[in-house]
């Protein structure tokens, strides 16, 4: 719950600096590229969820 607490606010924070010293957003203007940002993150939590099911259910 703390990851997500702070990826959101570090999030917050990157944007609120660009729009500050008015740099271009560092995220694609588009639909298309905004679903596949979102598709690249759920797609890491995914495997890493995944990943530690598989760790905790294996033996070794």
């Amino acid at each position: 719950m703390t990851d997500l607490l702070l990826g959101i606010a570090l999030g917050l924070a990157i944007g609120g600096f660009c729009r500050w010293a008015d740099l271009p957003l560092p995220a694609p203007p588009k639909l298309v590229g905004a679903l596949l940002v979102l598709a690249m993150t759920l797609g890491y939590l995914g495997t890493g969820w995944v990943v530690g099911h598989a760790a905790v259910a294996l033996p070794w």
